[in-house]
């Protein structure tokens, strides 16, 4: 996890000071679940796709810098995860489908 800075106005800091008890944390992390929802992005769907991602050898930072929303993560995590070893079958998908499944003889 990156840790990142926050500004907050004096207003927010006098309030967490009041009630330090509260977890700004989880109050920041409950603001982006709002945004994701806002915007359909399960969270759950988000951290496996990210999770798969790093599994076939993505670093985060990798991820960041070729994505740029959750149709890219989801792309670049297919595009690698034709067989088991990573690497994309030599058949394509358009080959595969143009060979007919039921043929009837005459």
């Amino acid at each position: 996890m990156k840790t990142r800075q926050v500004t907050i106005e004096e207003i927010d800091q006098l309030f967490l000071e009041w009630f330090d008890y509260i977890n700004a944390s989880a109050l920041y992390r409950q603001a982006l679940r709002e945004e994701m929802a806002v915007r359909d992005i399960d969270p759950h769907e988000f951290r496996d796709l990210l999770e798969r991602a790093q599994e076939q050898g993505y670093s985060f930072e990798d991820v960041a810098e070729e994505t740029n929303r959750l149709s890219d993560l989801q792309a670049l995590v297919d595009d690698t995860a034709g067989t088991p070893d990573g690497n994309v079958p030599e058949t394509s998908t358009t080959e595969r489908s143009e060979t007919p499944q039921n043929e009837t003889h005459q």
